[in-house]
């Protein structure tokens, strides 16, 4: 179906490369630590705390069982172990080279830490905190500011992030009313214009929330040193990776919320929405 590919298709092809092209995958495990790609993919974790407002529910709604049924279906080793199944079939010898080389430098190891700590943070505290720095950026530094949003643009060049996002929240809601946990009144052709009415704003939220997210992040780097790392995202191959990596990143976050949506059915009866 057409929903699935925006996020799918790039691992699609991944899989179609020849056996000869695939990686190691005691050096995909490296890499995943390397860069920090394991901690980002377990922090998927904290987004099911979001689950039960798209539904305009709250957690206590389901009763005292919804953190574990939460905490199964985002096991972090378990997602963790998928995401590395899907690079060792999709990463190069040429990707985990030179993603591992710019990330076991001296600059890339502390990004590492910086970034691990920040997927680690409460995000709520993490981005209010954020703003603060960006609004004394604003009148002190102008400038960092606009490497952070070059950095950002590093990171998402190919401006999945917002789809990607209406996408899981489109699986999760189609999920849920198969499942019976909501009746939806309107048929998917429907939801999915619903959704997109919301995209400006969705966009300006993620784009202030990236921003400040990197101000907090990246606060104890210096000027130069952004600059340095937005160059080394920019590199091609840097391109490449940076495409796996979020499209596996978004692909296993919308399949656990669609698993989630289905067992959330044994938790409480169905709503209206």
């Amino acid at each position: 179906m057409l929903q699935r590919l925006f996020i799918s298709a790039f691992i699609c092809v991944a899989f179609a490369l020849p056996l000869h092209a695939a990686a190691d995958r005691e050096r995909v495990q490296a890499f995943l630590t390397t860069t920090g790609f394991d901690v980002a993919v377990a922090s998927i974790s904290q987004s099911a705390s979001h689950a039960p407002a798209m539904l305009g529910l709250e957690a206590a709604d389901f009763g005292a069982d919804w953190s574990r049924l939460a905490d199964t279906v985002f096991e972090p080793k378990a997602m963790t172990r998928t995401a590395a199944d899907i690079l060792a079939q999709a990463m190069d010898d040429e990707m985990l080279a030179h993603g591992a080389e710019f990330y076991a430098s001296d600059l890339g190891a502390r990004l590492v830490v910086a970034e691990n700590a920040s997927h680690s943070s409460d995000g709520a505290e993490r981005v209010a905190q954020g703003k603060s720095i960006v609004a004394t950026l604003q009148t002190e530094n102008p400038g960092r500011l606009a490497l952070f949003e070059r950095m950002n643009k590093a990171i998402d060049a190919g401006n999945m992030s917002v789809r990607a996002m209406e996408e899981i929240q489109l699986r999760f809601l189609s999920g849920a009313a198969a499942a019976d946990v909501i009746q939806l009144k309107v048929d998917e052709a429907q939801l999915r214009a619903l959704i997109a009415e919301g995209r400006e704003a969705l966009t300006e939220q993620m784009a202030e929330g990236a921003i400040a997210g990197a101000a907090w992040t990246y606060q104890s780097f210096t000027d130069a040193e952004i600059t340095q790392y937005a160059e080394a995202l920019e590199h091609p191959t840097m391109q490449k990776i940076y495409e796996l990596m979020n499209a596996v990143q978004y692909e296993i976050m919308a399949n656990r919320f669609e698993t989630l949506a289905v067992r959330m059915n044994e938790l409480h009866p169905g709503q209206d929405l």
